[in-house]
């Protein structure tokens, strides 16, 4: 279980290095470094094995409830390595430069970057939908950490409840999906889901809801329109962050989910139709706004949206080109765009300013850090012989090759998207390094090596495997196998730097013509940006949806918490009726055997029903607590019937204790209830209602405790553990006492803090006495006493007495 061990493993040391980080910052991060390091020379040390085989391996958790840990090492799960083990020790070292021993956000940021590489770890490697959702949700809280920080910023606070909302309600969504593609597959296994779709084993309504509610939590974590504005938003965390989070590794999750179930799904049109529509407008509405942007973060921040929707669309498309292609531009993208975000970091830190603005005159004095940038970015634009250009020309042929109207109408919209592409990389380059006429040269300060070092390496990534792809094509094409080659063209398709004079080659060389045009005249296109309708704007569809949710929340607590029981309980029940009342009544079944199967079940039950009918007419307090115990006696009294006498002792136990703190804190009301007289419009609906909702918990329990037709799994696992386990011939006793020990603790617990309550209440009683010595009436007295229980016959208080001051007018029913 090397794969488990790793996850842990990151986040054992993630809890232990504030520690270190509280000694030296620097060390904290160097010391964090390791553990990404040693998982990517992991991986690729099991190379060959992941792209024929995989590396596969399972921690049975529940193996009765089917519930286990399943890790699996493939094409797609090395390639997500890469990124982020690989991006993420490099950015660790980036920190030890861009934090400084005094920064206050060093500590939590080195042991949260940790902690986020080893469940973003665990994401990509996870081959059980659950194990997949739980590492999901994990990345959701460490990313709103880290984009949080301290939470002093109220930019940081709100761009992290931005992040946490969107990607959980996502998340939660996407539950309700696995769980539906779980059990309609009848595993929750990622690769068995995946086989058994290329088989043509999924099919029917659940697996196509089931889809569509996975792609909601998809589109929502890699920003896809309308979900995008989280990701700009988040932008306030710091630069490494950004860098990290936004650039290599956790938007990147809903593409590699969409990567992952595509090769078994992809036909479905409930799949690759939203993902290509949306991921083709979230690539135009990204790039045109990324032109609109002064601040250089923000400006990559809309670039890696319209990024995110190339790759959706790749991944989404369901063909074999355009999956090589999906595994070129994911890796191409995280090797272009973090360096671009470092060396964002890098001007910030050198100049004070990210604006375009303000910044001139930076190429002479930081050549270094300007190279990096205009490598990646002539990646990010598509130019050879780097990466991405690789991926970017095979994308183009993946849609040519379809030569159907799909595949023209897609080409033509990733060549208007490539157009912005090209645009914001030349007005990343210009904005940050150019001399601007009338702004003076920015002063700087030189950046160390351990700020441009990590970034360099990053951009030399891009390089390299750009002239090296046939290490990446080996890859793309372990993943791509899992796609039928519809043609010869497929078939025999590879990544390569030249491809020959083509219409791919012709539409990369229109993007750059196009792209670097529209560069040079945005100074006369760029003022419709500014027109863009707020109406329109996710970002205020985000705001009116978090608003209006307030402000219903509001409205419903407002008429809900009105303070009177009655209307607590008609809400509580009518939504018990609604809601499990109709899946009793539409999926239950009535048993087939009798319901009760003891003579004496009868009177005891016919005794509890009586007791509760007359609690609702009696007016004495004293005489209501005693038919509420005849309740409960009863119900102990069925538990003895059917064989359980260690829950009739507890029962009779609890309704004893009941009984006695009831009757001590009697002594301090009035002895009668004092209830307003009610008008037949209010008396008959709520005895609608109570009955309604007592037949339909009678029912209910009726239904379920006729549903099971064999014994549990479970319950054959506590019958044969409970002899030689705990050395018990009853089971149930040994389940309480030794399987279920800790819920049995609690339960003593609670009736430990029971008895002293009442023991509480006896101990005042005498010393009430002395307090109110002389007192023949009220709370308390022996007089009060006599009436509670019931001694003084035929006097009726007078209507509204209390008692004593300190006990308030009794008005138990409020209209409500």
């Amino acid at each position: 279980m090397c794969v488990l061990g790793l996850v842990v493993a990151h986040l054992v040391l993630a809890c232990v290095l504030p520690l270190v980080s509280a000694r030296s910052r620097r060390a904290g991060f160097a010391v964090a470094a390791v553990l990404p390091t040693a998982a990517l020379i992991w991986a690729l040390a099991h190379a060959r094995e992941a792209l024929t085989t995989g590396v596969s391996a399972t921690l049975d958790w529940a193996p009765e409830l089917g519930l286990s840990l399943s890790f699996r090492l493939d094409a797609l799960a090395l390639a997500m390595v890469v990124l982020v083990s690989g991006i993420g020790a490099l950015i660790l070292v980036y920190c030890i430069g861009y934090f400084g021993e005094s920064s206050p956000d060093g500590t939590r940021s080195a042991a949260l970057l940790l902690a986020f590489a080893g469940v973003m770890l665990g994401l990509v490697l996870a081959d059980d939908l659950l194990t997949l959702y739980l590492f999901w949700e994990l990345t959701s809280v460490t990313s709103f950490l880290l984009v949080g920080q301290s939470g002093e910023a109220r930019e940081n606070r709100s761009a992290a409840v931005q992040a946490l909302l969107v990607t959980v309600f996502g998340g939660l969504v996407m539950l309700l999906g696995f769980i539906l593609l779980g059990e309609a597959a009848g595993t929750y296994r990622i690769s068995e889901i995946v086989a058994l779709g290329q088989a043509g084993g999924l099919g029917g309504g659940t697996v196509t809801a089931a889809l569509a509610l996975i792609l909601v939590g998809a589109l929502t974590k890699s920003a896809q329109l309308p979900f995008h504005p989280w990701l700009p938003a988040a932008m306030a965390a710091p630069t490494p962050v950004s860098a990290y989070l936004h650039a290599a590794s956790m938007v990147k999750a809903g593409v590699y989910l969409v990567a992952r179930l595509s090769p078994g799904v992809a036909d479905a049109a409930v799949w690759w139709v939203p993902v290509v529509v949306l991921g083709l407008a979230t690539m135009a509405i990204g790039g045109w706004r990324a032109m609109a942007q002064h601040d250089l973060k923000r400006l990559l921040a809309f670039g890696t949206v319209s990024q995110l929707g190339f790759l959706m669309v790749l991944f989404g498309a369901g063909t074999r080109i355009a999956a090589i292609s999906g595994i070129a531009m994911l890796l191409a993208h995280g090797l272009f765009k973090a360096p671009l975000f470092l060396v964002t970091g890098i001007v910030d830190h050198a100049t004070g300013t990210r604006d375009v603005r303000k910044l001139s005159g930076l190429w002479p004095s930081m050549r270094g850090s300007a190279i990096i940038a205009a490598a990646a970015a002539a990646s990010m634009a598509g130019l050879p012989p780097l990466l991405g250009f690789v991926g970017k020309e095979a994308g183009f042929e993946a849609f040519l090759a379809e030569d159907d109207l799909r595949g023209r109408l897609v080409t033509l919209a990733l060549v208007a998207g490539s157009v912005f592409t090209v645009a914001y990389s030349a007005r990343f380059l210009w904005g940050a390094f150019a001399r601007k006429p009338g702004v003076a040269d920015t002063p700087v300060h030189g950046p160390g090596p351990l700020l441009t070092w990590p970034a360099g390496l990053c951009a030399l990534g891009g390089l390299v495997l750009g002239i090296a792809n046939p290490v990446v094509d080996a890859d793309a094409q372990s993943y791509a196998g899992a796609y039928p080659a519809t043609s010869p063209v497929e078939a025999g398709y590879h990544l390569a730097l030249w491809h020959g004079l083509g219409l791919p080659l012709l539409a990369s060389a229109v993007a750059l013509v196009l792209g670097y045009s529209l560069h040079r005249g945005w100074s006369r296109v760029g003022r419709l940006a500014g027109h863009f309708p707020r109406a329109l704007s996710a970002q205020h569809a985000y705001e009116i949806a978090v608003g209006g949710t307030e402000r219903v929340a509001t409205a419903v607590t407002g008429r809900l918490q009105a303070g009177s029981v009655p209307t607590y309980l008609v809400v509580i029940l009518v939504t018990v009726v609604a809601l499990p009342g109709t899946a009793v009544l539409v999926g239950g079944s009535w048993p087939d055997q009798p319901i009760y199967h003891a003579p004496l079940q009868l009177p005891l039950a016919v005794l509890a029903t009586l007791a509760a009918l007359a609690l609702v007419r009696v007016r004495r307090r004293f005489t209501a607590v005693l038919l509420v115990g005849v309740v409960g006696y009863g119900v102990g009294g069925l538990f003895i019937v059917d064989g359980a006498p260690d829950l009739a002792l507890a029962q009779f136990l609890v309704e004893t204790l009941s009984l006695v703190a009831f009757v001590f804190v009697l002594r301090r009301m009035p002895s009668r209830f004092t209830l307003e007289r009610q008008r037949a419009r209010t008396q008959v609906p709520k005895a609608l209602i109570s009955v309604v909702a007592g037949g339909m918990v009678a029912g209910t329990a009726v239904v379920l405790s006729g549903a099971r037709q064999v014994p549990a799994t479970t319950s054959a696992e506590f019958i044969r553990l409970a002899p030689e386990g705990a050395g018990a011939l009853n089971v149930i006793s040994a389940i309480i006492v030794d399987f279920r020990a800790l819920d049995t603790v609690g339960e003593i617990t609670v009736l430990f803090v029971a008895a002293v309550g009442v023991a509480s209440l006896v101990l005042a009683t005498p010393y009430d006495r002395r307090r109110r010595r002389g007192k023949e009436s009220g709370a308390g007295s022996p007089g009060h006493e006599a009436e509670v229980i019931g001694d003084v016959a035929g006097e009726e208080p007078p209507e509204g007495s209390a008692g004593t001051a300190l006990v308030p007018s009794e008005h138990e029913e409020v209209r409500p």
